[in-house]
């Protein structure tokens, strides 16, 4: 009331405090952090440790078991899930929701270092990085070149690129992709070593005592401070050929004599195919505090200065931009918000033939939308999807709150009353029940602060985008609306005198007699009702398929290739190129925008790569395609690829994986939706039930990609040396290991040496190997010599060589082992899949002691998500029924209310059923926002009835009253709702189709709700409210209206 009042006494006030808003949301919506996802604060932790040349066993035993052993003594630690390839422990540290995670990486840190004495000499530290929505790239930067080698511009990118990204705030940066750290090579060939009687780790010495890095000092001669450097790391490449391999002979050999020198790169180990041409590219991150668009767009601002500062033959682009999907969300946003206006403003123009009015109303919109963005950036929330979906779903419901007013102006108008009067009757005759209107609304989204996890980051900015925005609304409603209707709807209260009845008035006229015939059979139409709609929703609800987010029918896809377990890359490059070429006749050559491929496994130098792209060897590749145009559906396209391919190159292993954002973080890591781990202490019953598993998944119709995606059978060629032969020979198993290491991989690992050079002056390794074009068969590998100053013994004389099998990847959840099966799905919602997965796991029996299965891909966040939104539906009903108790002061009234909700959900859920839609996370939103609009319109109905029947002692004719007088404002603001969520709903732009569930659940929710609020309710509150009092409840012997009222003057 005295808002109302303020208002009206000091209207110049209320359109400074406007203008306020606007001016301050305007500014708010130009520095406010732009995102894709809301923060997540996912409390997980990576450990990446490489170190080249340890098989996936020997990681295991050396490093992960070790790390593991130390990691639980750091507090909060949830689960460690490792994965052990060829040189690399990528380690997976989950902590509990709530845990200090600055505290808790500063103790990884300090384990990590304590657990350096227990780990292999040599071991270089690990690296630590926390896991969140910025841990995810939101970009590619590539680059391109016709001459230079991936190898060259690795070294580009590294050196010329990177210092000018540190620049860009909030932007951060993994290492190149695609290339080989330039090396000065060594390259030593065994058939001249045996000529001159040597071995690989004479060479290595060799360059140890003539290349080192050792301070130099000062000499003091007279006046003047001398510095003292010395030549003894060597200053030209060419120079380390000039190396002698023996002392104190004049007669020598040197290193150009049984090797060659050259200024190269690491052993490749991995390459990356940028439209099918060898480049590389640098994953874009940003900071977790940072805004993804702004960084984005300051990134794009700077190319053309990194451009000057690259070779002429050197080309740049920004490309696999995630930040458009979030540009479009913001285009749509105003799309709808236009069209919702729009669409709102000529549904009130309909019902009250009044443009002003209409304009009114339209003008609140914006208003309020403009500072909910300011506060969300007040309380330190971002622009992203879920605040957007929150912004989009309330321009719907912004409607509700001044439409009401306008509505309610119009009917004092029509009482004949001047303007000023009608206005200030109308605006304080509706100011309460608008309140507990606003309260139940937010009170429905309360559980936002309950929830924790993935649901509780999702849902709190939606919560808040909404509520933000409902407050201002319901402020503008109790000022701006009054202010502005004063000023500019007209009004004659003459003319409203032998006013004839409009269709609206004989529509309700009507209605009111069909309602009247209904309340002679209320208790009959209430039962079947409530049955049939109880009943129905319970099938509706079982039928309908839900799902974390809905899909995505993305122009962008990646998938996941697999040759034959131990093919070289080259011949892995050799077949990504084929499967390129039949991309391109498959979809069209011009039809593909861009295409990204890494193959093979990182250099070991760079141990954070695999958290961003991990493979399991040479034989797999991840490729990402980006088309120019797509109008299909995904799941059939690619199910479409997957038999094309099938037929054209079936030696391929294919399985699809998440690319958009979205999905990869709420996934946690896992490349499919569906993932099963085995675990147990011994292996291979582990793998035992996992192939079983994979059977029954193969059975499953809807299921694609059921795999085992580890490798298991890795080619090896196993050594076994004879220690006493060796020893016989003059030889240890440290010998042979020094020349084995030179041979297989080179002295990087075992032996450091550096060369300083280049015009940056920046220190490159210098290493031994022998070239892998002569170490070419195992008659090769048996001739290696091994003792120094001897052309024999050479590997063959002392140790046999037998071909094997190993395992190509080791899997581990804390010290104990694991396997799992994969699969993809197709066109079939994930709950569904859970279910059938549960199935295959039960008909597996039960199982041996210490086996273990493990549900994990994204089923345990469906369960986790869909719990956590159901109990807050719960909850929120409970919050609603209490507090519309202490408001009317009866439990039986709040429970007349409440039984809108069942028609909501049921209508919610049918237009889904319809329209083919999942429930999920925004539907979800979309039927939690749809229960509270109806419990608003049955709070405006139920109040006034209430009112009529404690004035009269009638509830069914109260009630009939109620819904005649409130059948306007409750029709009106349902059409002006459903127009403003009817662009949501069709899905109109890119990305339209992962919010359109939102708002076909809002309307097919308010269908229902209006037909039961305007019949089954008046029905309801006439049956329960027949026989009630109209006692004041007070116990207050001073409050005139209770029935212990003393009057203190008799």
């Amino acid at each position: 009331m005295n808002l109302i009042k303020f208002a009206l006494r000091r209207p110049i006030s209320v359109m400074v405090l406007v203008l306020g808003l606007l001016f301050f949301g305007i500014r708010a919506a130009k520095d406010v952090k732009v995102d894709i996802l809301p923060e997540m604060n996912l409390p997980v932790v990576y450990v990446a440790h490489s170190f080249n040349g340890y098989t996936p066993q020997q990681m295991e035993g050396y490093f992960t078991k070790m790390y593991v052993n130390m990691l639980l003594f750091t507090n909060g630690i949830k689960s460690i899930e490792s994965k052990n390839t060829q040189g690399l422990t990528l380690m997976k540290v989950n902590f509990y929701e709530g845990t200090n995670m600055g505290e808790a990486i500063a103790q990884i840190n300090a384990l990590s270092t304590r657990s350096q004495v227990f780990l292999p000499p040599g071991a270089p530290p690990p690296f630590i990085i926390r896991f969140d929505s910025s841990s995810q790239p939101v970009g590619q930067l590539v680059f391109r070149s016709n001459t230079k080698t991936n190898n060259e511009l690795q070294d580009i990118a590294n050196f010329n690129a990177r210092p000018f990204l540190i620049a860009i705030p909030g932007l951060t940066t993994a290492p190149p992709f695609g290339g080989s750290p330039r090396t000065i090579e060594i390259n030593v060939d065994p058939l001249k070593l045996r000529a001159h009687h040597l071995s690989p780790e004479q060479v290595v010495e060799a360059i140890s005592r003539n290349n080192i890095t050792s301070p130099s000092g000062n000499v003091y001669i007279g006046e003047t401070n001398y510095l003292t450097p010395t030549n003894n790391t060597v200053k030209k490449v060419e120079e380390l050929g000039d190396i002698p391999l023996f002392k104190g002979t004049a007669d020598n050999v040197y290193i150009r004599d049984v090797a060659t020198v050259k200024d190269g790169a690491d052993v490749a180990t991995g390459y990356a195919l940028i439209d099918g041409k060898r480049s590389v590219y640098i994953n874009i991150a940003k900071a977790s505090n940072a805004s993804t668009l702004e960084v984005v767009n300051k990134l794009k601002e700077s190319l053309p200065k990194i451009q000057r500062n690259m070779p002429d033959d050197v080309k740049i682009s920004y490309e696999f931009d995630q930040s458009v999907y979030i540009s479009n969300a913001l285009k749509s946003l105003v799309i709808e918000g236009i069209l919702g206006a729009l669409l709102t403003g000529l549904m009130v123009m309909l019902f009250l033939n009044d443009r002003r009015a209409a304009l009114i109303v339209i003008m609140t919109i914006p208003i309020s939308i403009i500072s909910g963005v300011l506060f969300l950036k007040l309380f330190g929330q971002s622009v992203n999807i879920m605040s957007l979906s929150g912004l989009a779903l309330a321009i719907g419901i912004l409607v509700d709150e001044s439409t009401v007013t306008i509505e309610n102006i119009h009917q004092h108008f029509a009482m004949g009353k001047t303007r000023a009067q009608a206005i200030w009757d109308a605006c304080r005759e509706i100011a309460f029940p608008k309140l507990l209107i606003m309260l139940c609304i937010l009170a429905v989204f309360a559980p936002a602060f309950m929830m924790s996890g993935i649901p509780g980051s999702l849902f709190m900015p939606l919560a808040m985008a909404i509520g933000f925005s409902m407050i201002v609304s319901f402020i503008l409603s109790q000022t701006f609306v009054p202010v502005m209707a004063n000023w500019m709807m007209k009004h004659d209260p003459k003319t409203c005198e032998n006013h004839k009845p409009d269709r609206f008035t004989r529509f309700r006229d009507r209605f009111t007699a069909f309602l009247s015939s209904l309340m002679r059979k209320r208790k009959l139409v209430v039962s079947i009702s409530l049955a049939a709609v109880v009943g129905i929703g319970a099938g509706l609800y079982r039928i309908t398929g839900k799902d974390v987010l809905p899909a995505v029918n993305s122009r962008q896809f990646q998938v996941r290739i697999k040759a034959a377990e131990g093919t070289r890359i080259e011949v892995t490059e050799i077949k990504v190129k084929k499967f390129l070429e039949h991309l391109k006749n498959k979809v069209g050559k011009d039809n593909i925008a861009i295409s990204s491929v890494f193959i093979g496994q990182h250099p070991s130098t760079f141990a954070v790569s695999p958290i961003y792209l991990y493979n399991a060897g040479p034989h797999e590749a991840l490729m990402q395609v980006a088309l120019k145009e797509f109008k299909g559906n995904s799941d059939e396209f690619k199910d479409e690829l997957r038999k094309y391919y099938k037929e054209k190159m079936p030696e391929l292993q294919i399985s699809f994986e998440p690319i958009e954002l979205t999905e990869k973080i709420l996934s946690q890591g896992t490349n499919t939706p569906v993932e099963i781990r085995i675990s147990g202490m011994m292996k291979k019953m582990n793998r035992m039930y996992a192939e079983k598993l994979l059977v029954k998944l193969k059975e499953i119709e809807y299921m694609r990609d059921q795999q085992i995606p580890q490798s298991m059978s890795y080619p090896a060629l196993q050594i076994n040396i004879d220690r006493t032969r060796a020893a016989q020979l003059g030889l240890d198993a440290q010998d042979i290991a020094k020349s084995l290491v030179t041979a297989t991989a080179s002295s990087r690992y075992t032996n450091k040496n550096f060369w300083v050079g280049g015009m940056m002056g920046i220190a490159y390794d210098v290493q031994v190997q022998t070239p892998q074009n002569i170490l070419n068969s195992k008659e090769e590998l048996a001739g290696l010599p091994l003792s120094k100053n001897s052309d024999r013994p050479v590997l063959g004389d002392v140790a046999t060589i037998t071909p094997a099998k190993e395992l190509g990847e080791s899997y581990n959840l804390g010290t104990m082992g694991y396997t799992t099966v994969t699969a993809n799905i197709h066109k079939t919602d994930l709950e569904q899949a859970s279910k059938d997965v549960k199935k295959a796991i039960e008909s597996l029996g039960e199982l041996p002691k210490g086996i273990n299965i493990e549900v994990a891909g994204m089923a345990p966040v469906l369960d986790e998500t869909l719990s956590s939104l159901s109990s807050g539906l719960l909850i929120a009903a409970a919050v609603i029924f209490l507090m519309l108790a202490a408001t009317f002061q009866s439990f039986r009234v709040s429970l007349v209310i409440l039984t809108t909700v069942p028609f909501v959900v049921v209508g919610s859920l049918a237009l889904l059923k319809l329209t083919g839609s999942t429930l999920n996370l925004q539907s979800y939103m979309g039927l939690i926002m749809s229960v509270g609009v109806s419990i608003a319109n049955a709070v405006l109905l139920i109040s006034n009835a209430e009112t009529l029947r404690k004035s009269t002692g009638n509830a069914p004719e109260a009630g009939i009253q109620a819904a005649r007088l409130r059948i306007r404002p409750i029709i009106m603001t349902t059409l002006a709702m459903a127009a403003g969520m009817l662009p949501m709903a069709i899905g109109f732009g890119e990305g339209g189709d992962q919010v359109s569930p939102l708002g076909r659940a809002v309307i097919g929710g308010l269908i229902f709700s209006t037909f039961s609020v305007l019949i089954i309710l008046p029905l309801v509150f006439g049956w329960m409210q027949n026989n009630a009092g109209t006692v004041s409840p007070s116990l207050d012997p001073e409050d005139e209206e209770s029935i212990h009222y003393s009057n203190p003057n008799s």
